[in-house]
């Protein structure tokens, strides 16, 4: 899920919901922190009654004991670095979906990704049979998402989602009530897991663990999938493997269908900007595409189900296009971008060419 948060993939809760938190459960005693340096200007939120008081309305709304959501909200540190780097991109930087790919689909990835696979076969088999997600599109979401766990982020989760929640920067689209709710999500999941809420390490924008899940998703779609008592996304594959499978599932996932099909877009440009503006939302049947003059591959032309005409940019080049099914429209609920959708197939096609 990457480092922007996600508006809407975050729904109401599905049957494997976590049990909100009692009450009267016992506090986890939290450790004393070092002192913050000089030169990261973190001052603590336990002196700010506003803090304070959404601890208090955290704690009634999520079950939790109020003396511990207080100190754990005492501990959370303002982070400049947080605010800097939740700002959109600088106006008019241009797509170019070669360089996009270029990132993700190389050697590192796909030599982690042959790793992964190998080490976890099992689980990557037991999701598919169970979800109907396939192997190669799991092992391309982790390698995408932070190299199969190498890169899952060096920023304190609790102050990552306090500093969105307390601080959010001006200049973009306040996000204040999405992040609050994040950080009441994190607080309940490290209450159930019994974790030290200073612990848990993740992206800017609070994602944690291998698939870098937002707290409120952890709670809703994540999996026990070696049924071991807990859920856990930072060590344990399986865990990871069963979380992104079901997510995808939750999400409309289609078992034994296709991404996508090749496509030659229509050469009118009104008829292609008519297709477009759904984006990715598969909204025609294959007939309307040749109405408008786009030509499907043979495969797409007996396909009976909805599809998007999705344009990738590509710089000074010219664009690529290609239908997507109601299966890259779930792997866009993951991150809600066509370019991250293809670059996880593509990632998982190239390491599966290579298992061979």
């Amino acid at each position: 899920m990457t480092d922007l948060p996600r508006p809407s993939n975050r729904f109401p809760a599905r049957r494997f919901a976590l049990q909100a938190l009692t009450a009267g459960a016992a506090a986890i005693a939290l450790p004393t922190l070092a002192a913050p340096r000089k030169d990261e200007e973190l001052p603590p939120y336990g002196e700010r009654e506003d803090v304070m008081r959404f601890a208090d309305e955290a704690a009634q709304r999520q079950g939790l004991d109020p003396a511990w959501t207080r100190e754990a909200l005492a501990r959370a540190r303002f982070v400049p670095a947080v605010t800097r780097l939740i700002m959109p991109p600088p106006a008019g930087t241009a797509k170019n979906w070669a360089a996009y790919r270029a990132r993700f689909v190389e050697p590192l990835r796909i030599r982690a990704g042959l790793t992964f696979w190998a080490e976890n076969e099992r689980w990557l088999s037991l999701a598919e049979e169970r979800w109907g997600v396939p192997a190669a599109i799991v092992v391309g979401i982790v390698g995408v998402e932070t190299i199969y766990g190498r890169n899952t982020g060096g920023f304190r989760v609790l102050d990552a989602l306090a500093t969105l929640s307390f601080d959010f920067p001006s200049g973009r689209r306040d996000r204040t009530p999405f992040f609050r709710s994040e950080l009441e999500a994190f607080l309940r999941y490290c209450r159930q897991e019994n974790l030290d809420p200073t612990e848990p390490l993740g992206s800017y924008a609070g994602a944690m663990g291998m698939p870098q899940f937002m707290p409120s998703s952890l709670l809703r779609y994540g999996i026990d999938f070696d049924e071991d008592g807990h859920i856990d996304l930072q060590r344990n594959p399986a865990d990871v493997i069963g979380s992104v499978a079901h997510y995808l599932a939750q999400f409309g996932w289609e078992r034994d269908a296709p991404t996508h099909f090749g496509v030659a877009a229509p050469v009118e440009v009104r008829d292609r900007a008519l297709l477009l503006v759904p984006d990715i939302l598969p909204s025609f049947a294959a007939a309307e595409f040749a109405e408008r003059g786009a030509r499907l591959d043979e495969a797409g032309r007996a396909w009976d189900g909805k599809l998007a005409l999705i344009e990738l940019a590509n710089g000074d080049a010219a664009p690529v296009y290609f239908a997507g099914t109601g299966n890259f429209y779930a792997i866009t609920r993951y991150n809600w971008s066509s370019y991250y959708a293809m670059a996880v197939i593509e990632l998982g096609e190239a390491i599966r060419r290579q298992r061979r």
